[in-house]
């Protein structure tokens, strides 16, 4: 006997449906939020991408000298949301620990990204929209890439970006 398609999805409706309107959500969102006019940001030293790897300067890094983990790149207009762009350009998979700042120019900051991503060779990962508090003017987004807890990601390398979007 052949069924309907009502009879096909009407199991799977009630547990489908907050999935199917998330789906939806997330596209209208999503088409949206590609109509913004977005511009890459300058980092602080020059160019809108940076390409680094991970390193520990030696055993003296933490005491006396400083580490490649931090970039910042200089906002010079208000923007509505920013979008923060990574890239792998290591040659395996390994662990890399992203955290990224809005920093407004009362001297305060926000964390916005904080977490180890897991990434194969050439993949990418973009953290946004971030949205930037109501009231604060941002000056700079710092992108920091590496951690002096997590030996694992030193020598990986990897490309950073960011987009100013209105």
């Amino acid at each position: 006997m052949p069924r309907s398609l009502f009879t096909l999805l009407r199991p799977a409706s009630a547990t489908a449906l907050p999935w199917l309107a998330l789906l939806l959500g997330g596209v209208l969102l999503t088409s949206g939020a590609q109509a913004a006019t977005c511009s890459k940001l300058n980092a602080v030293g020059g160019g809108t991408s940076v390409s680094k790897s991970i390193q520990l300067d030696g055993p003296l890094v933490f005491p006396f000298g400083r580490t490649n983990f931090n970039t910042d790149f200089a906002v010079t207009r208000p923007y509505n949301s920013y979008r923060l762009n990574f890239k792998s350009t290591s040659t395996k998979a390994g662990p890399f620990p992203i955290q990224a700042y809005l920093k407004f120019s009362d001297g305060t900051n926000l964390q916005v990204v904080n977490e180890t991503f897991d990434a194969q060779p050439g993949e990418f990962k973009q953290f946004g929209p971030v949205l930037p508090p109501a009231n604060k003017l941002v000056s700079q987004v710092n992108m920091k890439v590496g951690s002096g807890y997590n030996a694992n990601a030193t020598g990986f390398s990897y490309t950073i970006s960011v987009y100013g979007c209105r």
